[in-house]
């Protein structure tokens, strides 16, 4: 009887544990979810993005120096243009990085930031993934664009995403309906932040995307999980998570100062389509990279080849005033300009008859307005123009 009420006793106690961790994983995922409905609220925003990782799940990319890389040096300052302070608080801007030939010429920080924070970039981290690509595809783990995506990530067989190539998803024109409005709480792309926050897999959330909007490779349309299949495809190539990826082909090459994070989903599976979490200084430095051809000093880190397809126009854009290459965007009037952009105002702008580049963290809510993203190239242009007449 005594040994019946102590199994029973035990019993009892290990479902008091559980129950008690079931509560603590609970808490979390709620805490995550409440992370994510005040994510964007402007009392908060500021501090959110730059502590992404305590409000999501994240890994520290290992990354190392490379002695081959030298650090940024600093150059004779350039006054900012006129009228930059008031663009600046208008926009919530939170810091501006510029490099002249290669050297800071500028560098400011503001809505209490400072040059250590890491920033949360959104979808400027594409254009990474972007670069990625090219280094997986330039080592021959990826035969071709055209190959289907299901041929590297056959999970996605019977998805929408069936009969889409690497090139579709690429240039954003996989055919997949999917609605991109951040401020409709019903939309795709927030449903995914709150499965991200409530432990679900987005892997399984993109396999379970069945809705086409056209053919695959029929029309442009910005869907942010086409990206995210990129991040599948490159998995099933090379036999590494994303995270690994990143940070031993393109990000510990570079040399960084700081020590960036990737959130991830709570399967560990990196969010590479705008989870990426670097000093502005580093955002600087792969701009820098692309304006050199994917080198840095005399180390060659994303193909030369890819790196000019990349940033051309390449898809078939709707009217407007920008256009997109391979996860970069193009200004249509001027000559070798091209940005990497990503939602409330992170920017890195590469200007390669001026020889400059501008790396931007934001937090600016209006940041949608056609008047606000055309204001934003001017003043990068005129920034351009003030460091070309500095020398």
């Amino acid at each position: 009887m005594r040994a019946a009420l102590k199994a029973i006793g035990l019993g009892l106690l290990l479902l008091l544990v559980l129950a008690g961790v079931a509560a603590w994983v609970k808490r979390e995922e709620v805490g995550r979810l409440l992370a994510v409905n005040a994510l964007f609220k402007p009392d908060r925003i500021v501090w959110n993005f730059t502590h992404m990782s305590e409000l999501f799940h994240s890994v520290e990319l290992p990354i190392g120096p490379n002695e081959a890389v030298q650090p940024i040096l600093e150059a004779e300052p350039v006054a900012l243009p006129e009228g930059s302070d008031a663009l600046i608080a208008a926009r919530r801007i939170t810091g501006v990085v510029v490099l002249s030939e290669g050297q800071v010429t500028h560098e400011s920080y503001h809505e209490g930031t400072g040059p250590d924070d890491l920033r949360i970039s959104w979808s400027v981290s594409k254009s990474y993934v972007s670069a990625l690509l090219g280094i997986v595809l330039d080592a021959g783990e990826i035969e071709s664009l055209d190959d289907p995506v299901t041929r590297y990530a056959p999970e996605l067989a019977g998805s929408a995403y069936e009969g889409a190539s690497i090139r579709d998803v690429l240039l954003m024109s996989s055919g997949v309906a999917f609605d991109e409005d951040y401020f409709d709480f019903w939309s795709d792309i927030n449903r995914m932040g709150r499965i991200m926050a409530l432990g679900g897999s987005l892997d399984a959330f993109t396999a379970g995307l069945d809705r086409r909007a056209g053919a695959p490779g029929e029309a442009w349309r910005y869907v942010s999980m086409d990206t995210h299949v990129l991040g599948m495809v490159m998995r099933g190539a090379t036999g590494q998570d994303m995270a690994t990826l990143m940070a031993e082909r393109l990000l510990a090459p570079m040399g960084l100062e700081g020590r960036p994070l990737l959130l991830t989903d709570a399967r560990g599976q990196g969010f590479v389509l705008g989870g990426l979490n670097m000093m502005l200084r580093d955002y600087a430095l792969f701009g820098l990279m692309y304006l050199q051809d994917g080198r840095l000093g005399e180390w060659r880190i994303v193909p030369y080849d890819w790196v000019r397809e990349s940033t051309v126009p390449q898809a078939a854009t709707a009217p407007g005033k920008l256009r997109y290459g391979y996860h970069w965007w193009v200004p249509k009037t001027g000559e070798g300009e091209f940005l990497a952009v990503g939602i409330y105002g992170q920017y890195i702008y590469v200007n390669r008859p001026a020889q400059v580049v501008v790396a931007v963290s934001a937090a600016d809510p209006g940041f949608r307005e056609d008047a606000v993203q055309d204001g934003m190239i001017d003043w990068f242009r005129r920034i351009a123009i003030a460091n070309v007449e500095a020398r």
